[in-house]
């Protein structure tokens, strides 16, 4: 079986390191755990690979955040991958910082980057992990405060947190939604 396993976040350095990109700094997590490098293919960074019996397809959109669903649809379309094996991971302002939180289907919650996925795929029917990033921010500052980078306490959390969503996605590739759900939500 082939799975689509998307990072949310934007190219540049700018935003390396930002809230917004913990998509992609999760992936680029799981790939070194795997011993994976991405490559630069169409619509973005590429890894593929195999985790026991599955086959994983890592992506790190270049389309910017706000048109994902570009890539997502061509990749999904090139590998033949259907929407039931896509993951999607993204920043989740609702979340205390680190906090993981799976679901199988949904609307965007105000994110462009799902937004956009969810207009190119036809459909919200996709599973996403949602990787809590806080709400320390004042009133009308949002757009700002999801391009700053960790505090320096949440940086020293963020390696143990970045692997238990590691540790979530395979168990999605390997055990499915529900499980991955029952063993990895809000831990």
């Amino acid at each position: 079986m082939k799975f689509l396993i998307v990072g949310l976040g934007n190219i540049g350095a700018k935003y390396q390191g930002t809230r917004h990109n913990i998509g992609f700094t999760i992936l680029d997590a799981f790939a070194e755990a795997s011993n994976v490098v991405f490559a630069t293919q169409r619509y973005g960074a590429v890894a593929q690979m195999r985790l026991k019996n599955q086959r994983l397809v890592l992506l790190k959109p270049s389309t910017y955040m706000n048109l994902s669903g570009e890539a997502v649809r061509y990749w999904m379309q090139k590998e033949k991958i259907d929407i039931d094996h896509v993951l999607v991971i993204v920043d989740d302002l609702a979340l205390p910082f680190g906090t993981i939180r799976l679901r199988g289907k949904g609307a965007d919650g105000g994110h462009n980057g799902l937004k956009n996925i969810n207009a190119m795929v036809g459909s919200q029917n996709y599973a996403r992990l949602r990787f809590g990033i806080g709400s320390d921010f004042p009133e009308g500052a949002q757009v700002d405060y999801v391009l700053t980078p960790f505090t320096a306490e949440e940086q020293q959390q963020l390696p143990d947190r970045a692997a238990k969503a590691v540790d979530a996605i395979k168990a999605f590739c390997l055990s499915g939604l529900n499980f991955a759900m029952t063993n990895y939500n809000n831990k």
